[in-house]
Order: structure tokens, then sequence, then C-alpha cells
């Protein structure tokens, strides 16, 4: 599970390890440990004190460590805001697409050269089956998430100007964020399955004229919406969880 602002720790892990992982591309912290008898591996994408900024956060670093420790399912939660002027602050969209106008990342493990040119599919970057199972979790505990959206990337830090949203709205965009991309790209190149949650918390510049985006307003929003999005994870493990006991054999991690 990869989450970012308001999302800096996970309760539910029981013995629960603090480590740092070395990868070719850097470090990465990690926290370890059980939720619903299944190994778990969690990452705050901005450090537990929210001090690395989005442009700044070692993507491939993150990726990279969740490979090598073994981890085959990533879920990863988003905070954005909305850019279709439907969406209501609170709202969850289960994402299945994503537009990327970031211009200063490092996207790719296959940027240097080695091993020859390497071509990855993004068609279905966003796994339907993780996607599906995600959904069916969230539906189960009657929490309502909307099946399908574009998520438009942006660098950050600062939000996105009212013509940089209509231009993603052109796009087809859903919902605007700063991290999720090269994320999604990183974990299809590393063959990672990988579903994405994301908590609409304001209207994106714009959308509503003449209401301004502050940092008080979307605390406010997570403070109340955050644990619904937890509450759809922890039913995806515990119903995990639930098949492992079953059938004797462990689910992918």
């Amino acid at each position: 599970m990869i989450a970012g602002t308001g999302f800096y720790d996970l309760d539910a892990l029981d013995d629960a390890q603090h480590e740092t992982v070395h990868t070719a591309y850097g470090t990465a912290a990690v926290t370890r440990g059980s939720w619903h008898g299944q190994s778990v591996v969690f990452v705050t994408r901005h450090g537990a004190g929210h001090d690395v900024p989005p442009h700044r956060i070692n993507y491939r670093a993150i990726v990279r460590a969740l490979d090598e420790l073994g981890v085959h399912d990533v879920v990863a939660i988003n905070v954005t805001g909305g850019i279709d002027p439907d969406l209501e602050a609170g709202e969850i969209v289960c994402i299945d697409d994503f537009l990327d106008l970031t211009r200063r990342r490092e996207s790719t493990f296959h940027g240097d050269g080695l091993g020859g040119v390497v071509h990855t599919d993004m068609t279905h970057a966003y796994d339907p089956v993780l996607r599906r199972e995600l959904l069916d979790a969230a539906s189960a505990i009657g929490q309502p998430v909307i099946d399908g959206g574009t998520y438009v990337c942006f660098d950050g830090p600062r939000f996105e100007s009212p013509a940089e949203i209509r231009l993603a709205a052109l796009a087809g965009g859903t919902v605007a964020g700063m991290t999720g991309v090269p994320e999604v790209t990183l974990a299809a190149e590393a063959g990672l399955r990988y579903a994405a949650l994301s908590l609409v918390v304001n209207a994106a510049a714009g959308v509503r004229p003449g209401e301004a985006i502050t940092m008080d307003d979307i605390n406010t929003v997570l403070t109340s919406a955050a644990p619904k999005v937890l509450a759809v994870v922890d039913e995806l493990v515990h119903t995990r969880s639930v098949f492992r006991s079953v059938d004797g054999e462990e689910a992918g991690g």
C-alpha cells in the first residue's frame, strides 16, 4: 500500500517494523507488518513528517523496493482535486487511466539504455482484476466508489492553474493530483499489479469559480473521508485473508 497526504501511518498493521530498503535507485522507507494475517508493506510517499514534496519523491526507489520485498499487488491512495464538476469532496474514484503532464521526473527503469530499448504497454496500467477486487470490497461494506476515471498528474508542489485544469478537462481528466505518475508506470514496468483509489478533497482550480483551495479545507475533508478509504482497503485485505484460509495458500502480497 502506497499513500500520500493525510496517510502517514497504518494503525491496522500488527507487529509493524520500520526499515530502510536500499535499491539501485536510492533508499525507500517502508513499514512492514501483518494485516488480517497477511504480510503488508506500507509506504507513505511524503515521509512521516510530510517533508518530501511530490516532485522530489523517489518513485523508482519506492517501486523497486516493493518489488525486491516480494510484493505482487500495490494499492495506491491518492488525494486529488476534482476536475469533473459533478465530483464532490469526500467521493472516491477507482482510477482506470492516467494522463502525464509532469515534466521533470525520472519515469522509467529503462532510461539508461541498459538491455536495449524497452516499450512497456500501459493499456491496463491499472490492473483490471485488482480494480474489481477493490470495487467489490467497497460494495461489500456499502461504500460508494466511482468505477473508472482518468488521473491527471502535474508536477506540483503548487496547485494547478484554472487554465491547466481546463486543458486537463478537455483531455478527459477526472481528477488532478501530483503523485500518481510515474508511480503507476513504474509499477507496470516492474510487473506489479497496481490499482489506485483517488480521494477527492476539493474542486480543482476554476471548476467552481470564486472558490479558493486551502489546506485547511483539504485537511477537514481528509479527517472525515480518509477512514472511508481505509475501510475499503481493510475489507480487501480481510477478504483475501478469508480466501487464503479457505484455499490454504497465500494470495498475492
